[in-house]
């Protein structure tokens, strides 16, 4: 296996990563080592060292200069906290309904199609109709009374 082709490889990998590690960070090192191996195979350079040289050169440079952009096209744009609250809010007093049982304070429930983990004080059943009283990103804590929003 050529040096070219193994630079390639390394650099889709690192761009496949990118989808689950979501850090806008892989994807540049992606592109700096398929850059690197593109220039290899093309006798732009061939010595290790200038291989080396172009990886750095690239990665940093894009990272310096599209980072930034290409984060807000993955995160979206978010407010200050005091500015609008955050998006956890929105679920408070939504009506969820018990998908099972709660055992021990735990159990799953329903949110606009949705199955959550969540925590409640009180026995439910699979079926009952609770509400939401507390959003802690991935659990929901619910009780069967609609609280006061």
């Amino acid at each position: 296996m050529s040096a070219a082709l193994v630079w390639i490889i390394i650099g889709v990998v690192l761009i496949i990563t990118e989808l689950m590690a979501t850090s806008i960070i892989a994807v540049f090192l992606g592109i700096g080592a398929i850059v690197t191996g593109l220039a290899l195979q093309a006798g732009i350079i061939e010595s290790t060292s200038a291989q080396y040289l172009v990886f750095g050169i690239v990665s940093l440079t894009m990272l310096l200069t599209a980072r930034g952009k290409m984060k807000r096209w993955f995160h979206g744009f978010t407010a200050d906290r005091g500015e609008h609250g955050t998006v956890f809010t929105k679920d408070l007093g939504e009506r969820v309904t018990v998908h099972s049982d709660f055992q021990q304070g735990a159990g799953r429930v329903i949110l606009n199609g949705v199955q959550w983990d969540a925590r409640s004080d009180e026995n439910l059943k699979k079926g009952d109709v609770a509400y939401v009283v507390k959003n802690e990103g991935i659990h929901l804590t619910v009780a069967s009374r609609k609280p006061i929003v």
